[in-house]
């Protein structure tokens, strides 16, 4: 049976700190995950919900950001939720590697592709009336 919790907080940045929380206790508790790898989960989890309560400020919204864990079969799944505009992933531009000395003129932007390099699998799903991150980790470790 799939364990499931939900956290909705205020679109404000002082709440990350409390979704980062909710998703490492709940990594923890099903122990499944590495340390190492819940660390990364929590990064990527910061990121998505700065990333919603940014585009709760843009839309001028009072709506809650939604972050749910579920820990199914064989992987760990997180979900952010926003109701901001919602934006098309293909159109965001493409950031030179890591090692190219014009990656350091990027000050912003560099959220989506640091949450596609920790975790296992991500899906975003965006409309008009928000978007949704889905972070999955597979249980055990990154290379399963």
């Amino acid at each position: 049976m799939d364990e499931v919790v939900e956290l909705e907080i205020p679109a404000r940045l002082e709440f990350v700190a409390l979704a980062r929380l909710l998703v490492s206790s709940f990594a923890a508790s099903t122990a499944v995950l590495p340390e190492d790898r819940i660390d990364d989960l929590k990064i990527a989890v910061s990121e998505a919900c700065t990333n919603a309560i940014e585009a709760h400020g843009a839309a001028d919204t009072a709506e809650r950001v939604l972050v749910r864990c579920r820990d199914a079969d064989e992987h760990l799944e997180v979900l952010i939720e926003d109701r901001g505009a919602g934006f098309d992933l293909a159109k965001l531009p493409d950031h030179p590697p890591v090692t190219d000395p014009e990656r350091l003129n990027f000050e912003r932007g560099l959220g989506i592709p640091l949450i596609r390099a920790l975790v296992d699998d991500v899906e975003f799903s965006s409309s008009s009336e928000g978007t949704a991150v889905k972070l999955v980790m597979h249980h055990g470790d990154a290379d399963n």
